[in-house]
């Protein structure tokens, strides 16, 4: 009676630990090879590196899903192959050093986390890349099973010829998925050669997809045609790709290199004036909010959020809205900033219940000294947010009720 009660009680706790998915251990790349051809099942490798944010995400919140278990245990042996070495390494990872090394310079995985896919008999079929949500790195694994989708044979047909317009823009787009830059761009600009009408919401998509250097095509044909595009991305969808390629390229590479010197914002912005008379202004102001906080200047954060909120905070998307109050709650002296920043904390959730950003809104009340209101937005805050989430909610509010401070001097 005793064992069988102790039986079911380590049930749960199995049926628990193989939930998520199951990775072999202990094995050589070729025995892994050889159990796949044997048993006529794909392989799924996770390549990472021990030092990789995103990769440590996906191990200890997305694969251990039981959703993500059943879907690659079923259709893939798993393996996970460390690309770096390390003081920790242990034996296992180490008798795979020259495998990894191997399989590192072979199959060009220089992004990570990258996931190769191989066919039963051993052949790169298709690779993906990144983090992500359980339902999208699920996709990727369907993707790597569908030879209509498989990255590596798509590009072998492309190889051989195949120039069918609809085609190379798949081709193109996996390409780009799977970080295979080079390959992408020169797909990506075949394709546009073959199309008559540039203006699709299906070209223009692409378009921008492929758009991420001043020296891109893209980067001409949307500054020449920022009304067609904005009228399929969105209203200032032209202005803000174009801004953020400017930035990204002219700007910032100027502003944060490790000799970087104090900025001469008049010059900067007579330089891009001279090329973007229209973007310039923006850009700069931006810009200026930009370095000043990564700098933690705080008197030149305030001076430069509040001269950009003037001119274009009504542009501003509820995340930037958000993020800008925030920061004046977190670190500006000054209540007449405070005051401003209370304004845009509360634009950031007017068309949308946000529990974040009420809190946000709910703490610069609470600074300016309007403490009942403060606790009033608090508590729906709290009611609105997810119950993992709710500890820190009722942190803050205990500290409001009780008086003390839930902001650093």
């Amino acid at each position: 009676m005793k064992k069988t009660l102790l039986l079911l009680l380590l049930i749960p706790s199995f049926i628990f630990a193989q939930s998520g998915m199951v990775f072999e251990h202990g094995m050589t790349w070729k025995e892994i090879l050889a159990k796949a051809k044997t048993e006529n099942k794909y392989i799924f490798m996770d390549a990472f590196t021990t030092w990789c944010g995103p990769c440590k995400m996906m191990a200890a919140n997305i694969f251990p899903l039981e959703n993500v278990g059943s879907f690659f245990n079923k259709n893939f042996i798993n393996v996970k192959v460390q690309l770096d070495t390390s003081k920790e390494d242990n034996d296992n990872v180490k008798k795979w050093y020259a495998d990894a090394h191997m399989i590192m310079t072979d199959y060009k995985v220089n992004v990570f986390p990258t996931y190769l896919f191989l066919s039963p008999d051993g052949k790169l079929v298709h690779r993906a890349i990144g983090s992500s949500p359980a339902d999208v790195f699920i996709a990727k694994g369907k993707d790597a099973l569908d030879p209509d989708k498989q990255y590596y044979v798509m590009l072998d047909k492309y190889k051989a010829g195949n120039r069918d317009p609809e085609f190379m823009r798949r081709v193109a787009i996996a390409a780009d998925a799977a970080y295979d830059k080079s390959v992408a761009k020169t797909i990506s600009q075949e394709y546009l050669k073959t199309q008559k009408d540039l203006f699709t919401k299906e070209n223009i998509a692409f378009i921008d997809r492929f758009t991420n250097s001043s020296r891109d095509d893209g980067f001409a044909f949307i500054m020449n045609n920022g009304e067609k595009y904005d009228a399929v991305m969105g209203a200032g969808a032209a202005a803000n790709k174009l801004s953020g390629i400017i930035k990204q390229t002219e700007l910032y590479p100027i502003l944060f290199s490790r000799n970087a010197v104090a900025p001469d914002w008049a010059a900067l912005n007579s330089q891009l004036s001279t090329k973007y008379p229209k973007l310039a202004p923006e850009i700069i102001s931006s810009t200026k909010v930009i370095y000043f906080q990564s700098k933690q200047d705080w008197n030149g954060f305030q001076s430069a959020v509040q001269d950009y909120m003037k001119v274009y905070g009504a542009k501003a998307s509820p995340e930037e809205l958000n993020m800008y109050a925030w920061t004046v709650f977190e670190n500006c002296k000054d209540m007449t900033c405070v005051t401003d920043a209370l304004e845009w904390s509360k634009r950031s959730f007017k068309d949308r219940e946000n529990p974040a950003f009420m809190d946000t809104y709910a703490n610069i009340l609470y600074k300016l000294g309007k403490k009942e209101e403060a606790i009033k937005w608090e508590e729906k805050a709290l009611s609105l947010v997810a119950e993992g989430d709710k500890k820190t909610y009722t942190e803050t509010l205990d500290k409001m009720k009780k008086g003390e401070k839930t902001w650093k001097e």
